[in-house]
Parts: C-alpha cells; sequence; structure tokens
C-alpha cells in the first residue's frame, strides 16, 4: 500500500460521564468544547480536533488520515492487526477501526 505518510487528525475521549469529562478537559487544558448532541461533544484544541463521547467504557482513541480506508483495513490484518469495525460512512466520514498486536484500538478516517 503506498500513500502518503499518514498523520493523527483526530482523537476520541471516551466514557460514561459526560459533564465530569467535559469539567476535566475544558477545565485541566482550556480546550473549547461544544455539546453537539446526546453524548457527543467536540473538542477544539489549538493543534487537532476531537470528541468527548459517552460509552460504557472508558477509552482513548487516536484517529488516523488515511488516503484508502480499504486498502489500509487489509494491510493492518497483513501485520496481525485486527479489524473491529469495517468500513462505515456515518454521513460526514468514512472510517474504520482496527486493533493493533497488543489490543489498541485505532480509528482509519478517509481523507
Amino acid at each position: 500500500m503506498t500513500q502518503t505518510v499518514a498523520t493523527i487528525g483526530h482523537f476520541d475521549i471516551a466514557g460514561d460521564d459526560m459533564a465530569a469529562l467535559t469539567d476535566f478537559y475544558g477545565g485541566l487544558f482550556g480546550w473549547d468544547i461544544t455539546l453537539r448532541g446526546p453524548g457527543y461533544a467536540q473538542v477544539t484544541t489549538p493543534g487537532l480536533r476531537g470528541a468527548i463521547v459517552e460509552t460504557s467504557e472508558a477509552a482513548l482513541t487516536l484517529g488516523v488520515i488515511v488516503d484508502d480506508l480499504d486498502a489500509a483495513l487489509v494491510q493492518a490484518g497483513k501485520l496481525r492487526g485486527v479489524v473491529a469495525m469495517p468500513a462505515t460512512d456515518n454521513g460526514w466520514v468514512r472510517k474504520g477501526q482496527v486493533r493493533d498486536p497488543a489490543g489498541n484500538v485505532l480509528t482509519l478516517i478517509q481523507k
């Protein structure tokens, strides 16, 4: 798979208490946090945008921008990764998720 060098383009901070997470990250770092609907808030930092999402389990997930999502999902499997979420178009972006060999989840986002 040939592509440009991938960059981190997004992050998700997940947990079961939206108010506590927004207070913590806004208060600690001064990040701009805007509620965008139930269980979702957009986070703007000086260098990167992300989200706080309400889920039953805590997680911090990096979103990596890739040129070709389908090819990246195949390549992840060849490198001992596991597809955790197949390519999905949510109407805003096309993304998928993989687990690295240690089990860490990465979100792959197609440009």
